[in-house]
C-alpha cells in the first residue's frame, strides 16, 4: 500500500472538485478515487453533489483516499486539493472555503496564479493554473482529461502512467479514434501547469469557521415570504457558459431576427429605427450577455457570420453587454 504525503486528523487526504455540469467533474473525481483504490491500494470515497442535474448547474466532486477504512460520507470541507472547472464560479461560491494554510488550489484559467490570488484574496498555500479550455479545444476533447492531468501533476503520489493505460482501456473498444487524443490532452495538463507557492505574511492565516445560515429560530422571514424570486431580472447565465460566447457584428446583421428565433433565453436587444425608406423596423441593437448560457444556437442559423463563436475572455461579455431595458408592471 502506498503511503499518502499528507493527512488529515482522520487520516485521509481530501479532494474537492468545483465545477459545473457538462465539464465532467463527477468522472474526473471518479477517476481519481479508482486511481488510489485500484492502482495504489489506497481505501477511497468518491461521491458528487448536484442542483438542479443539467449542464451549466454548479456541481461539487468529493474525492477522499486513506490507509486506513473509511467510513466517512460527509462534503470535503477541508480540502488538501480544490480543482476550479469553470472560473465564473467566482461569481457565486467561494471555491477557497476551508483550504489549509499549505492547500494546492488548481484553476483552469488563462490568468496568472498572482491573479488567482489577488482575485480570491488568498493568503497562502500554492496555486496552480492550466487553460485546459484552450487544450481541449485544440485536441479535441473535453476539459476534464486535461484538468486531471494537471491533478496527477498535483497529487505526485498517484501515477500517471497508470491512469494513461485506463483512458486507452476506457475509450479503445467504442471509440478508438479518441484514444491519443485524450491521452495527449492529459500529458498536456500534466505538463502545462504552473505552480506559485505563497507564504503568508505573520497574522495573516486564520482558523476555519464553518458557514452558517443567516436564517434560523429568530430570523425566518415571515410564511410566505419569498426574498429571492428566481426571476428573469435576477438571474446570471454566465456559469453556465463552457468558455465561448457568440460575439456579433452590426456591420454583417440583416436584422432577419433568425438568431431571436433560436435563443432559448430571449437574449437578443432589438429597437425600432426607421430606414432609408423612412418605413419603421426593428433593428438588433446586441446580446445580453447576462441571459446568455453559450449554446451557440444562434451562431448556427445567422445566414450571414454576423453572429460567430468566440473564445470568452475576461471581461468581454461585461464590457459588450447591451443589457435590456425591462419595464416592471406595479399595481
Amino acid at each position: 500500500m502506498s503511503k499518502l504525503p499528507i493527512k488529515n486528523e482522520l487520516g485521509f487526504f481530501e479532494i474537492r472538485l468545483e465545477s459545473i455540469g457538462g465539464l465532467g467533474a463527477h468522472l474526473a473525481g471518479k477517476m481519481l478515487a479508482e486511481a488510489g483504490v485500484l492502482g495504489l491500494g489506497l481505501n477511497g470515497a468518491h461521491f458528487s453533489s448536484y442542483g438542479s442535474e443539467k449542464k451549466g448547474s454548479p456541481v461539487k466532486s468529493f474525492i477522499r483516499l486513506g490507509e486506513r477504512e473509511i467510513r466517512a460520507s460527509n462534503p470535503v470541507e477541508r480540502p488538501h486539493v480544490v480543482g476550479v472547472f469553470h472560473e465564473a464560479l467566482f461569481k457565486t461560491i467561494d471555491v477557497a472555503n476551508g483550504l489549509y494554510p499549505d492547500s494546492v488550489m488548481l484553476v483552469n484559467t488563462t490568468k496568472s496564479p498572482e491573479e488567482i490570488k489577488e482575485k480570491l484574496n488568498i493568503q497562502s498555500g500554492t496555486i496552480a493554473v492550466i487553460d485546459a479550455l484552450n487544450i481541449s479545444v485544440e485536441e479535441r476533447t473535453r476539459v476534464n482529461t486535461a484538468m486531471l492531468g494537471a491533478l496527477y501533476r498535483i497529487a505526485e503520489f498517484l501515477d500517471p502512467e497508470a491512469r494513461k493505460n485506463v483512458i486507452r482501456a476506457t475509450f479503445e473498444e467504442k471509440y478508438p479514434h479518441l484514444v491519443e487524443a485524450n491521452i495527449r490532452t492529459f500529458d498536456r495538463g500534466y505538463n502545462e501547469v504552473v505552480f506559485k507557492t505563497f507564504e503568508a505574511e505573520d497574522g495573516m492565516v486564520t482558523d476555519f469557521v464553518r458557514a452558517k445560515s443567516s436564517l434560523g429560530y429568530e430570523t425566518q422571514p415571515i410564511g410566505g415570504v419569498i426574498t429571492n424570486p428566481g426571476n428573469s431580472i435576477l438571474k446570471d447565465l454566465s456559469a453556465s457558459r463552457q468558455g465561448f460566447l457568440p460575439s456579433y457584428d452590426k456591420d454583417k446583421c440583416i436584422n432577419c431576427a433568425a438568431c431571436d428565433t433560436a435563443c432559448p433565453d430571449l437574449c437578443f436587444v432589438w429597437k425600432e429605427e426607421i430606414d432609408k425608406k423612412g418605413r419603421p423596423q426593428m433593428v438588433l441593437q446586441g446580446i445580453d450577455y447576462q441571459y446568455c448560457k453559450g449554446c451557440m444556437k444562434c451562431v448556427v442559423v445567422c445566414p450571414t457570420d454576423a453572429l460567430s463563436k468566440t473564445r470568452e475572455t475576461d471581461g468581454y461579455a461585461d464590457e459588450n453587454r447591451v443589457p435590456h431595458n425591462f419595464v416592471l408592471a406595479s399595481n
